[in-house]
Protein backbone atom coordinates (compact mmCIF):
# COMPACT_ATOMS: atom_id res chain seq x y z
CA UNK A 1 0.00 0.00 0.00
CA UNK A 2 1.45 3.37 -1.14
CA UNK A 3 3.12 5.56 1.52
CA UNK A 4 0.66 8.33 3.62
CA UNK A 5 0.89 11.52 1.61
CA UNK A 6 0.19 15.33 3.11
CA UNK A 7 -2.64 17.19 1.31
CA UNK A 8 -1.67 19.62 -1.23
CA UNK A 9 -0.99 23.10 0.43
CA UNK A 10 -3.54 24.38 -2.17
CA UNK A 11 -6.38 22.47 -1.10
CA UNK A 12 -9.09 24.31 -1.07
CA UNK A 13 -10.80 25.24 2.37
CA UNK A 14 -13.33 22.58 3.93
CA UNK A 15 -12.46 20.53 1.12
CA UNK A 16 -12.91 16.49 2.03
CA UNK A 17 -9.79 15.69 3.98
CA UNK A 18 -7.58 12.90 2.01
CA UNK A 19 -7.98 9.50 2.66
CA UNK A 20 -4.12 8.47 4.37
CA UNK A 21 -4.06 5.01 4.07
CA UNK A 22 -4.20 6.05 -0.36
CA UNK A 23 -3.68 9.57 -0.59
CA UNK A 24 -1.19 8.38 -3.74
CA UNK A 25 -4.09 6.63 -5.76
CA UNK A 26 -5.85 8.55 -8.60
CA UNK A 27 -7.14 8.08 -11.84
CA UNK A 28 -4.07 8.84 -13.22
CA UNK A 29 -2.24 5.76 -11.89
CA UNK A 30 -5.80 3.28 -12.93
CA UNK A 31 -5.24 0.05 -15.30
CA UNK A 32 -8.46 0.97 -17.18
CA UNK A 33 -9.92 -0.97 -20.22
CA UNK A 34 -9.64 0.75 -23.93
CA UNK A 35 -12.67 2.32 -24.57
CA UNK A 36 -14.61 0.15 -27.20
CA UNK A 37 -15.34 3.40 -29.86
CA UNK A 38 -18.14 1.05 -31.33
CA UNK A 39 -19.97 1.26 -28.36
CA UNK A 40 -21.00 4.90 -26.09
CA UNK A 41 -18.11 5.76 -23.65
CA UNK A 42 -20.09 7.01 -21.20
CA UNK A 43 -20.98 3.61 -20.19
CA UNK A 44 -17.51 2.11 -20.50
CA UNK A 45 -16.26 4.83 -17.84
CA UNK A 46 -18.82 4.58 -16.08
CA UNK A 47 -18.53 0.62 -15.30
CA UNK A 48 -14.74 0.89 -15.17
CA UNK A 49 -14.57 3.82 -12.64
CA UNK A 50 -17.66 1.81 -10.83
CA UNK A 51 -15.41 -1.28 -10.66
CA UNK A 52 -12.62 0.87 -9.10
CA UNK A 53 -14.58 2.43 -6.54
CA UNK A 54 -16.29 -0.45 -5.07
CA UNK A 55 -12.71 -2.59 -5.01
CA UNK A 56 -11.35 0.62 -3.48
CA UNK A 57 -8.61 1.28 -5.83
CA UNK A 58 -10.30 5.04 -5.70
CA UNK A 59 -10.83 5.22 -2.01
CA UNK A 60 -13.76 7.23 -0.25
CA UNK A 61 -12.81 10.93 -0.46
CA UNK A 62 -10.74 10.90 -3.32
CA UNK A 63 -11.00 12.99 -6.06
CA UNK A 64 -12.03 12.50 -9.68
CA UNK A 65 -10.71 15.18 -12.29
CA UNK A 66 -13.06 15.90 -15.09
CA UNK A 67 -9.50 16.29 -16.81
CA UNK A 68 -7.75 13.32 -15.60
CA UNK A 69 -10.35 10.58 -16.31
CA UNK A 70 -10.79 12.45 -20.24
CA UNK A 71 -6.78 11.69 -20.08
CA UNK A 72 -6.78 8.40 -18.91
CA UNK A 73 -9.79 6.88 -21.07
CA UNK A 74 -8.56 9.48 -24.26
CA UNK A 75 -12.67 10.76 -23.97
CA UNK A 76 -13.97 14.18 -24.45
CA UNK A 77 -15.33 15.83 -21.83
CA UNK A 78 -19.47 15.04 -22.69
CA UNK A 79 -18.71 11.03 -22.07
CA UNK A 80 -16.63 11.97 -18.62
CA UNK A 81 -19.59 13.90 -17.55
CA UNK A 82 -22.14 11.15 -18.67
CA UNK A 83 -20.05 8.77 -16.32
CA UNK A 84 -19.74 10.76 -13.69
CA UNK A 85 -23.49 11.48 -13.33
CA UNK A 86 -24.50 8.32 -13.15
CA UNK A 87 -22.13 7.54 -10.45
CA UNK A 88 -23.61 10.36 -8.53
CA UNK A 89 -26.65 8.79 -8.93
CA UNK A 90 -25.52 5.85 -7.70
CA UNK A 91 -24.27 7.26 -4.66
CA UNK A 92 -20.57 6.68 -5.34
CA UNK A 93 -19.72 10.07 -6.04
CA UNK A 94 -20.43 13.42 -4.92
CA UNK A 95 -20.07 17.20 -6.29
CA UNK A 96 -19.36 20.11 -4.23
CA UNK A 97 -19.13 23.38 -6.51
CA UNK A 98 -16.00 24.76 -7.35
CA UNK A 99 -13.91 22.05 -5.89
CA UNK A 100 -14.73 19.26 -8.06
CA UNK A 101 -16.03 15.23 -7.62
CA UNK A 102 -14.95 12.78 -4.91
CA UNK A 103 -15.39 9.82 -4.32
CA UNK A 104 -18.46 8.88 -1.38
CA UNK A 105 -17.27 8.16 2.08
CA UNK A 106 -18.67 4.89 3.63
CA UNK A 107 -22.31 5.86 5.88
CA UNK A 108 -23.46 3.17 8.88
CA UNK A 109 -26.22 4.66 8.64
CA UNK A 110 -27.11 3.57 4.64
CA UNK A 111 -24.77 0.59 5.08
CA UNK A 112 -27.38 -0.83 7.59
CA UNK A 113 -30.49 -0.05 5.67
CA UNK A 114 -28.53 -2.08 2.42
CA UNK A 115 -28.02 -5.01 4.74
CA UNK A 116 -31.70 -5.10 5.40
CA UNK A 117 -32.87 -4.93 2.04
CA UNK A 118 -30.09 -6.91 1.02
CA UNK A 119 -31.62 -10.00 3.72
CA UNK A 120 -34.78 -9.67 2.56
CA UNK A 121 -33.99 -10.20 -0.93
CA UNK A 122 -31.80 -13.18 -0.13
CA UNK A 123 -33.91 -15.16 2.12
CA UNK A 124 -36.60 -14.31 -0.60
CA UNK A 125 -33.83 -16.22 -3.21
CA UNK A 126 -33.29 -19.18 -1.09
CA UNK A 127 -36.90 -19.68 -0.09
CA UNK A 128 -37.80 -19.44 -3.48
CA UNK A 129 -35.52 -21.96 -4.81
CA UNK A 130 -35.86 -24.37 -1.81
CA UNK A 131 -39.61 -24.33 -3.20
CA UNK A 132 -39.48 -25.14 -6.76
CA UNK A 133 -35.85 -27.12 -6.12
CA UNK A 134 -32.69 -26.71 -7.29
CA UNK A 135 -31.81 -27.45 -11.29
CA UNK A 136 -28.50 -30.20 -11.74
CA UNK A 137 -26.98 -27.20 -13.65
CA UNK A 138 -27.79 -24.58 -11.27
CA UNK A 139 -26.56 -27.22 -8.37
CA UNK A 140 -23.18 -27.91 -10.64
CA UNK A 141 -22.23 -24.09 -10.61
CA UNK A 142 -22.85 -23.93 -7.32
CA UNK A 143 -20.46 -26.47 -6.50
CA UNK A 144 -17.71 -25.11 -8.71
CA UNK A 145 -18.20 -21.63 -7.57
CA UNK A 146 -17.33 -22.92 -4.03
CA UNK A 147 -14.62 -25.13 -4.54
CA UNK A 148 -13.32 -21.69 -6.71
CA UNK A 149 -13.90 -20.21 -3.49
CA UNK A 150 -11.85 -21.93 -0.86
CA UNK A 151 -8.82 -21.95 -4.24
CA UNK A 152 -8.62 -18.56 -3.68
CA UNK A 153 -8.93 -18.37 0.17
CA UNK A 154 -5.78 -21.26 -0.20
CA UNK A 155 -4.01 -18.63 -2.26
CA UNK A 156 -4.56 -15.61 -0.19
CA UNK A 157 -5.96 -14.55 -3.05
CA UNK A 158 -8.99 -12.06 -1.83
CA UNK A 159 -10.03 -10.06 -5.07
CA UNK A 160 -10.71 -13.39 -6.74
CA UNK A 161 -12.52 -14.94 -3.02
CA UNK A 162 -14.72 -11.54 -3.93
CA UNK A 163 -15.51 -12.25 -7.60
CA UNK A 164 -16.40 -16.05 -6.73
CA UNK A 165 -18.62 -14.32 -3.83
CA UNK A 166 -20.25 -12.35 -6.02
CA UNK A 167 -20.83 -14.98 -8.44
CA UNK A 168 -22.39 -17.26 -5.69
CA UNK A 169 -25.09 -15.08 -4.66
CA UNK A 170 -25.67 -13.82 -8.52
CA UNK A 171 -25.97 -17.48 -9.54
CA UNK A 172 -28.63 -17.97 -6.41
CA UNK A 173 -30.80 -15.03 -7.57
CA UNK A 174 -31.14 -16.26 -11.34
CA UNK A 175 -32.03 -19.50 -9.84
CA UNK A 176 -35.17 -18.12 -8.71
CA UNK A 177 -36.47 -17.39 -12.63
CA UNK A 178 -37.06 -13.74 -11.93
CA UNK A 179 -34.58 -11.52 -13.87
CA UNK A 180 -35.12 -8.29 -12.42
CA UNK A 181 -33.92 -10.04 -8.93
CA UNK A 182 -30.27 -9.99 -10.07
CA UNK A 183 -30.29 -6.50 -10.98
CA UNK A 184 -31.93 -5.18 -7.70
CA UNK A 185 -29.35 -7.22 -5.79
CA UNK A 186 -26.35 -5.98 -7.26
CA UNK A 187 -27.44 -2.11 -7.39
CA UNK A 188 -28.44 -2.46 -2.97
CA UNK A 189 -25.44 -4.24 -2.59
CA UNK A 190 -23.22 -1.70 -3.69
CA UNK A 191 -23.17 0.39 -0.01
CA UNK A 192 -21.70 -2.75 0.98
CA UNK A 193 -19.24 -3.69 -1.36
CA UNK A 194 -16.67 -1.04 -0.40
CA UNK A 195 -16.79 -2.60 3.28
CA UNK A 196 -17.01 -5.98 2.09
CA UNK A 197 -13.31 -5.06 0.32
CA UNK A 198 -12.00 -3.90 4.01
CA UNK A 199 -13.02 -7.35 5.83
CA UNK A 200 -11.86 -9.40 3.34
CA UNK A 201 -8.47 -8.61 3.92
CA UNK A 202 -8.58 -11.19 6.95
CA UNK A 203 -8.26 -14.54 5.99
CA UNK A 204 -10.26 -16.02 9.07
CA UNK A 205 -13.61 -13.95 7.87
CA UNK A 206 -12.70 -15.65 4.63
CA UNK A 207 -13.08 -18.80 5.59
CA UNK A 208 -16.40 -17.68 8.01
CA UNK A 209 -17.83 -16.93 4.53
CA UNK A 210 -17.25 -19.62 2.83
CA UNK A 211 -18.54 -22.02 5.74
CA UNK A 212 -21.45 -20.27 5.50
CA UNK A 213 -21.81 -20.69 1.91
CA UNK A 214 -21.53 -24.09 1.95
CA UNK A 215 -24.16 -24.60 4.84
CA UNK A 216 -26.20 -22.29 2.59
CA UNK A 217 -26.01 -24.58 -0.45
CA UNK A 218 -26.61 -27.76 1.35
CA UNK A 219 -29.84 -26.46 3.10
CA UNK A 220 -31.03 -25.25 -0.44
CA UNK A 221 -30.14 -28.81 -2.22
CA UNK A 222 -32.13 -30.16 1.09
CA UNK A 223 -34.52 -28.50 0.99
CA UNK A 224 -34.63 -27.11 4.29
CA UNK A 225 -36.85 -23.90 4.10
CA UNK A 226 -35.96 -23.08 7.99
CA UNK A 227 -32.59 -24.15 7.84
CA UNK A 228 -31.81 -22.23 4.39
CA UNK A 229 -33.63 -19.40 6.02
CA UNK A 230 -31.57 -19.28 8.76
CA UNK A 231 -27.80 -19.57 7.60
CA UNK A 232 -28.98 -16.88 4.91
CA UNK A 233 -29.53 -15.11 7.85
CA UNK A 234 -26.40 -15.64 10.05
CA UNK A 235 -24.60 -14.76 6.59
CA UNK A 236 -25.79 -11.33 5.79
CA UNK A 237 -26.07 -10.34 9.14
CA UNK A 238 -22.19 -10.93 9.67
CA UNK A 239 -21.18 -7.92 8.02
CA UNK A 240 -22.88 -5.54 11.28
CA UNK A 241 -20.65 -7.33 13.35
CA UNK A 242 -17.60 -5.95 11.33
CA UNK A 243 -18.97 -2.29 11.19
CA UNK A 244 -18.05 -1.00 14.52
CA UNK A 245 -14.53 -2.17 14.24
CA UNK A 246 -14.00 -0.92 10.58
CA UNK A 247 -15.54 2.32 11.33
CA UNK A 248 -12.54 2.71 13.87
CA UNK A 249 -9.77 0.92 12.05
CA UNK A 250 -10.49 2.90 8.53
CA UNK A 251 -12.26 6.18 10.05
CA UNK A 252 -10.97 8.59 7.11
CA UNK A 253 -13.40 6.30 5.00
CA UNK A 254 -16.18 6.86 6.86
CA UNK A 255 -18.93 10.40 7.25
Amino acid sequence: MPAPQNAPQNAPVNSPPPVREAAAQDVSRLQVPKVDLARPAGGQIFAALKAAILRMDLPPGCIIAEAEVGARFGASRTPVREALAQLRDAGLVTTLPSRGNFVTRLNADKIREARFLREALEVANVARIVEIGMAPAVEQDLMSCLIRQQEAIDAGNAQGFQIEDDLFHLKLALATGYPRVAHVLEHEKMQLDRLRVLALRDRSHLDTLHIQHCQIFDAIRERDMKLAISTTQNHLRSVLLLLADLTISHADYFE
